[in-house]
């Protein structure tokens, strides 16, 4: 329903397959992004019996306008030096009288990936960057790549995805050729099968894109690949067979120093809950997060013991840690995989490239917890978990993350207003359930300098100009539930002497006005979108001088929606307006749909239109 601008989750984890370098999309698409066009793109795997492969790759793009050569002349293939080799076969520049300007040798930089700068035992990510030289608008850019891949990402076993973008494509071809007794299952959508082909020994298997009409994603949209076209291929017979790999490589050892340091953290805590919410807390505040691109690194935890000797893991080392502290207090978890994006789909087969993400389930308390979630605290999951499926490794089955939990901010805000149409304020907010964490973590990220900037800045967006201060409970505290108070000075809230109006704010900052604007985004919708479950309450007084007359009041507002109440009242008390608005939004799900949208349109423009109010005033 909206953006949570102090919501800080590592999107993506290692849980994923390294992508080409161009993206892929499709053709007859008023909705395209038109700057370049993808004339050829074929990808062909030879696959061994083993899992490994060699990927060759053919890609040519037109560059149509120049907006896209920043963003198209430079391109990184990421991969991990252990497990393949990357060789640039041939890469140049061809312009339109036919010239080619050849990538030279260099021309090819390699970088170690930013994400394992400063983490030793992720040092084998490496980047291989293309830097194509004399790029202009009318120009094609060609490059043919060979990805050897020695060690399989799963022994014996292969999975790739793939799907479009908004950029036009002329052509866009998968071709896999494995040993005739390895199985290939696959789910596509916009995506052609040919007659398997046989070979000696070998079957190969090939898919062309079919171009088709694309809109462009909407506002909050699911992921494209929940309604538009991809292509899913697995030797796994299931997902239970993909979850039984998986777990092959990702023993826990509960070492002594964990033993014990997981039962001092929980010494005094009566339930397991209790245990397993303290232990998670602890993983999040002292685990540094490392983000991994690599590829057996992608699905092989580190030991517990080594995470918690060197104090950083991404999300599959998240887990393990936790897992073994767990164990070590005789609470049994599993990993949970998961996409944390905006996906809620997975295919048919078991194939990665939604999956992306690991967390951490506890069979016994029903109860997930995503440890990488610095501004999230345990026993809430951030809104990008929530609604959806999971692979738990250890039993193999499919899950499903919680849908809703308790997320509520209640504000007071009061206007103290001279004869000059100036004012004092202060506004005190009361976050509740998994926005108490946020709200705390979000304010422990800026400096004392930035937090004064961040109420002027709140200021200038509602037109007034002046400053506070910001006081709040203590940022080191578990309590459920965090207070802040703003207190300042705007020097404009009144052009007195009027008549003139005066928005009739509910909060600076209003959550409600934004989540209001979010769903306004769009007119029309299509896709289906995400709509986290939320209450806010505000309530604002403004006290006027009695040099001012208060000529007149907006009018109360109730609605009534499907999962949705707004209330909104003015009253007048002496030289005093209250302002009081409610916004509660009880979606059973995480996705709405667009006929959803539709039936609430007539009540989203109400809310909107209410949000505008003003008191007329006028100096006497």
């Amino acid at each position: 329903m909206r953006a949570f601008p102090f919501l800080r989750v590592h999107r993506w984890c290692a849980l994923v397959v390294a992508v080409g370098v161009f993206a892929t999309a499709q053709a007859k698409d008023d909705a395209a992004d038109r700057s370049v066009t993808i004339e050829k793109n074929t990808q062909h795997y030879v696959i061994n019996a083993d899992g490994s492969y060699v990927l060759e790759a053919d890609k040519v793009v037109l560059i149509n306008e120049e907006r896209a050569i920043r963003r198209t002349a430079q391109q990184g293939f990421g991969y991990n030096r252990s497990l393949d080799t990357l060789e640039i076969v041939e890469a140049f520049t061809q312009k339109p009288d036919g010239r080619k300007v050849v990538v030279s040798e260099q021309q090819i930089k390699e970088q170690q990936e930013r994400a394992s700068a400063g983490a030793p035992m992720f040092q084998d990510s490496r980047v291989k960057v293309v830097i194509f030289p004399e790029v202009a608008v009318g120009d094609r850019l060609s490059l043919r790549y060979k990805r050897t891949r020695k060690t399989a990402l799963f022994p014996d076993e292969f999975t790739d995805f793939a799907t479009t973008s908004l950029n036009p494509t002329e052509g866009y071809s998968l071709t896999y050729d494995l040993p005739a007794d390895k199985p290939l299952y696959a789910d596509t959508r916009g995506f052609k099968a040919s007659a398997p082909a046989a070979a000696p020994g070998r079957k190969v298997y090939r898919w062309d894109y079919v171009p088709t009409d694309k809109a462009r994603p909407e506002q909050s949209a699911v992921a494209y690949t929940d309604y538009g076209q991809f292509l899913a291929v697995s030797t796994f017979a299931n997902y239970s067979a993909l979850a039984k790999a998986y777990e092959a490589r990702a023993t826990v050892e509960v070492t002594p120093p964990v033993t014990e340091l997981a039962r001092e953290l929980t010494a005094g805590l009566s339930t397991p809950r209790a245990k397993a919410l303290a232990l998670s807390d602890w993983v999040r505040k002292n685990i540094r997060y490392v983000a991994v691109y690599i590829e057996a690194g992608g699905v092989v935890p580190h030991s517990a013991q080594s995470v918690l000797d060197n104090r950083y893991g991404d999300c599959k080392d998240h887990v393990a840690l936790l897992e073994a502290m767990l164990k070590a207090v005789a609470i049994e978890s599993s990993p949970a995989l998961i996409n944390l994006g905006n996906a809620y789909t997975l295919p048919a087969v078991a194939a990665l490239g939604v999956i992306n993400h690991a967390i951490t389930y506890v069979p016994s308390l029903d109860l997930y917890l995503d440890s990488t979630a610095s501004s999230i605290a345990p026993g809430y999951l951030p809104p990008p978990d929530l609604d959806k499926p999971v692979l738990l490794t250890r039993t193999g089955e499919l899950g499903r993350t919680p849908a809703t939990q308790l997320g509520r901010l209640s504000t007071e805000l009061v206007f103290k207003v001279d004869d000059k149409g100036a004012a004092d304020f202060t506004q005190t907010s009361l976050a509740e359930g998994w926005r108490t964490e946020s709200m705390r973590f979000g304010i422990k990220s800026f400096e004392p300098g930035e937090r004064e900037q961040l109420i002027q800045k709140t200021l200038r967006a509602h037109g007034q100009s002046g400053s506070g201060t910001l006081q709040t409970d203590a940022l080191d505290s578990n309590a459920p539930s965090f207070k802040t108070t703003l207190a300042g000075h705007t020097e404009n809230l009144v052009n007195l002497p009027g008549p003139i109006g005066v928005q009739a704010l509910s909060r600076l900052g209003s959550l409600i006005s934004q989540d209001v604007q979010a769903l306004s985004a769009e007119k029309v919708r299509a896709q289906n979108f995400t709509c986290f479950t939320s209450q806010s309450i505000e309530n604002a007084r403004f006290e006027f001088p009695a040099s001012v007359n208060i000529l007149a009041l907006p009018k109360a507002v109730s609605l009534k929606g499907a999962d949705v109440s707004y209330d909104s009242s003015y009253e007048r008390s002496g030289n005093t307006v209250l302002v009081s608005r409610t916004l509660a939004f009880s979606h059973p799900q995480a996705v709405c749909s667009p006929e959803w949208f539709k039936t609430m349109q007539p009540m989203i423009e109400a809310m909107f239109n209410d949000l505008k109010s003003q008191i007329i005033v006028q100096t006497l």
